[in-house]
């Protein structure tokens, strides 16, 4: 995991994990995978980012449509994310 004392970062560590492939999919669907503001969506009770979370770890996994899935620790790092304020 790629974290630090200052926590898991959307820039630093989140962005990354999205494939170009992956966030030119899901963008014409209206999910923009690629930008903090869309993903963190604080006014809207962080929506986007438990959205693409569900997406990740559903049964079966629906993102990347096709796979491959994000492995265990891929995930892991999404949620200290998400459990760390999501940070820019």
């Amino acid at each position: 995991m790629s974290t630090n004392d200052a926590g898991v970062s959307f820039a630093r560590d989140i962005k990354p994990l999205f494939r170009i492939v992956d966030i030119q999919h899901m963008q014409p669907l209206g999910y923009f995978l690629n930008d903090y503001a869309y993903m963190s969506d604080p006014k809207n009770n962080h929506h986007n980012a438990q959205a693409v979370y569900e997406s990740l770890v559903g049964t079966p996994p629906r993102m990347p449509p096709g796979g491959p899935y994000w492995t265990p620790q891929q995930v892991e790092i999404y949620v200290s994310w998400m459990q760390g304020g999501y940070l820019p």
